[in-house]
């Protein structure tokens, strides 16, 4: 830690400082919803981890200080490479990112060489260059219905969202074996014990929760879906599965409604809070506008080959693009 590290500023102070450096750095930060919520408030612009990306590309801001985690962030470099991209924290990463090696993946892909990969946005940069198509929660059941069901795929990393894409639309996906630790986390016995406390309310689940928890909900969705149905929705409580930090949008948009987050294993365990997303803090923030580093780097060439899985995603999610048009990466 340098003597500059010391002498961070505290509580308003802080605050004030972090939007002094958003004006000289002509900055805009970034705040995915599973952020704390003083993160959250702070933001720019709040939102799934693709949106936000695609916010900053339009904007003339010459920063990105993007408070999520490690694969967002290199999202929002491949499409804005004009930009300085910082992440308050470099550990801050993703447990299905992590569970897909892109040397594994590669063999993966070489040993099914008659397979597309529909590769799900939370992976690395190297894997999404190893994919034909990225898809988003939001965006993977329009691009899906779009492939002729005699195409093998390989959809990874997160075989729980493949699954539920499996079941609802009759598909034999081949999944990698990846799963999100946070909505793996939640407990079926425990979510029943929530619904009886709160006859009647309604489950709001994301797809990257096990088939145990999905099956019990009213509603599956991303997470900007999730928020949408929130709104929407008929009665006074909804329960929520998914990281908890959401919450925080809900009530601030609807504070006469309750917003109840699905329990843990043990009904209450932390374990549905993302470990990594809680490494950004405003002091880390405060130091990475300052420093603007950690700075994200992506080599050029790399750079383009994710980007042109992403590409195909936003022409397929949009209808633009042919079924024919499917090459392999």
């Amino acid at each position: 830690m340098t003597a500059q590290d010391t002498k961070l500023p505290t509580g308003e102070d802080l605050v004030a400082e972090i939007d002094r450096l958003r004006k000289e750095r002509n900055a805009i930060i970034l705040g995915h919803y599973y952020q704390r919520p003083e993160i959250q408030d702070l933001a720019d612009f709040v939102g799934d981890s693709l949106q936000l990306s695609q916010m900053a590309a339009e904007t003339d801001a010459d920063v990105i200080a993007f408070c999520g985690v490690k694969f967002m962030a290199d999202t929002a470099k491949i499409l804005s490479p004009e930009k300085i991209v910082v992440l308050p924290d470099m550990d801050a990463g993703c447990s299905l990112e992590d569970s897909c090696p892109p040397d594994k993946f590669k063999a993966f892909r070489e040993a099914h060489p008659d397979h597309i990969a529909l590769t799900y946005i939370n992976c690395s940069t190297e894997v999404k260059a190893l994919s034909d198509v990225i898809v988003t929660s939001s965006s993977a059941e329009t691009i899906l219905q779009q492939i002729p069901k005699d195409q093998p795929i390989i959809f990874g990393p997160d075989r729980h969202l493949g699954g539920y894409l499996n079941r609802k639309y009759d598909r034999d996906m081949l999944l990698w074996p990846g799963v999100c630790i946070v909505h793996e986390a939640f407990s079926e016995q425990e979510l029943l014990k929530l619904k009886a406390q709160h006859p009647g309310a309604p489950v709001a689940a994301h797809p990257e929760c096990p088939p145990h928890v999905v099956d019990h909900a009213d509603y599956v969705g991303s997470t900007s879906g999730i928020l949408q149905f929130a709104k929407t929705f008929e009665g006074d409580t909804l329960i929520v599965a998914t990281e908890p930090h959401i919450i925080h949008q809900m009530e601030k948009a609807l504070p006469e409604k309750n917003f109840v987050g699905a329990p843990g294993a043990d009904g209450n365990c932390n374990c549905n809070i993302c470990p990594y997303m809680a490494l950004n803090t405003l002091e880390k923030l405060y130091t990475c506008l300052r420093d603007l580093e950690p700075r994200i780097e992506i080599e050029e060439g790399l750079r383009l080959k994710a980007k042109q899985s992403l590409d195909k995603m936003l022409e397929m999610a949009s209808g633009t693009i042919g079924k024919g048009d499917l090459g392999r990466a």
